[in-house]
């Protein structure tokens, strides 16, 4: 299925953004924490034409059947939006909405949209959609609006039009990843630093296991992990949890629940992993950050609690069989794992992954490697 196909006429620009990987800092970026996420090259595209009218019309490659689904600018409200097409309508909603950009005098457009992005594996497919149409509207448009201002849209989006109470990690990291390095982004005043993370050079890959248990954010394991972290910071006296240090970790296990204390506690030892990981990184190179991200798979494992089996399979089997470090990636409840391996090693250890997932019975995984790539971008 292609544009052409869909609308009977040629698209007049393609834009693309990728998914990402975060390297580590999960579930930080809600708590004004830390992240350090890098774009992946895989890549969702959308092909756009402007129309004459008000309206907007999307179809996708992964929605087939369903042609395409329409929504004029004077319509736009959540209340209207369903389905994957949200992500396309809530842009054009969160830009007006959340960026205060004037869309009266504006006409819409047929938008067409292809992924490589898996679906469901903790690569952010939903941020892809969103960070490649957020630039395309704003080019279109004319508006003018910088990158960091659309990954506050996405995330406004995401978070009031498809109803998922994400953070704004994946949306800076599609529209802010460069080539070989990762994104050490501030969630609280979304400063960004780019950081080498020179794989190449050091004969590293970075292999994903997805294990295909699908998760999905807008149900309740997410909501229940960010409510908890909200708890603590409420009884702790705190804005965010970011203003939690490692040392007042005691304090905190006095005056909490248990379960609330060890959500507080995989917060506030994840920034603190964050904040070495760069450390490292810029210091010593990506071959001494792999107990660093052992220690943030424990600590979703345990503390959080938002691992599942084959997740935790497809990290113990990677290093089993030689990894430099693994972990989680993701929001959790299922989705993807990261392994760091020397690229000689990767078939072997992807085998081995593989089998283990057989002979536990599991569905078979799809393991691959990604490489750090460019953020979002007009291709044509």
């Amino acid at each position: 299925m292609t544009f052409q196909q869909v609308f009977g006429y040629e698209p007049a620009v393609r834009y693309s953004a990728p998914g990402r990987v975060n390297l580590i800092g999960e579930h930080t970026d809600y708590n004004d924490g830390y992240v350090l996420p890098f774009a992946i090259d895989r890549r969702t595209t959308s092909d756009i034409a402007p129309r004459e009218d008000r309206v907007i019309r999307v179809a996708s490659s992964f929605d087939p059947e369903g042609g395409p689904v329409s929504l004029s600018l004077d319509d736009l409200d959540p209340a209207r939006m369903d389905g994957w097409s949200a992500y396309v309508f809530g842009i054009a909603w969160a830009l007006r909405e959340q960026a205060g950009a004037d869309l009266s005098e504006r006409t819409g457009f047929d938008v067409f949209i292809d992924s490589d992005v898996p679906v469901g594996a903790g690569l952010s497919s939903s941020a892809a959609i969103e960070c490649g149409v957020a630039l395309a509207f704003t080019d279109l448009w004319e508006l003018g609006l910088d990158r960091k201002t659309l990954a506050r849209v996405g995330q406004y989006s995401e978070n009031h039009a498809v109803g998922a109470p994400t953070g704004i990690m994946d949306q800076s990291a599609s529209l802010l990843g460069e080539q070989d390095a990762v994104v050490f982004l501030d969630c609280r005043t979304l400063d960004t630093a780019v950081v080498d993370l020179a794989l190449e050079a050091n004969g590293l890959e970075v292999l994903v296991v997805d294990t295909r248990v699908e998760h999905a954010h807008a149900t309740g394991g997410y909501k229940a992990r960010r409510d908890s972290c909200e708890k603590g910071a409420q009884v702790l006296g705190v804005p965010a949890l970011r203003d939690v240090a490692v040392d007042d970790l005691p304090r905190a296990q006095e005056l909490l629940d248990d379960e609330t204390f060890r959500r507080v506690r995989h917060i506030v030892t994840e920034d603190q992993r964050v904040l070495d990981t760069v450390r490292t990184l810029r210091e010593q190179g990506p071959r001494a950050i792999g107990e660093l991200l052992l220690a943030s798979h424990a600590s979703m494992r345990d503390d959080f609690e938002i691992s599942v089996p084959e997740l935790d399979l497809a990290v113990e089997t990677a290093m089993a069989n030689g990894a430099v470090g693994a972990r989680m990636t993701g929001g959790g409840f299922g989705g993807a794992a990261i392994a760091l391996v020397d690229r000689e090693a990767r078939d072997r250890i992807a085998a081995a992954v593989t089998a283990a997932f057989a002979a536990a019975g599991y569905h078979e995984p799809n393991v691959f490697t990604v490489h750090a790539a460019q953020g979002a971008r007009r291709d044509a």
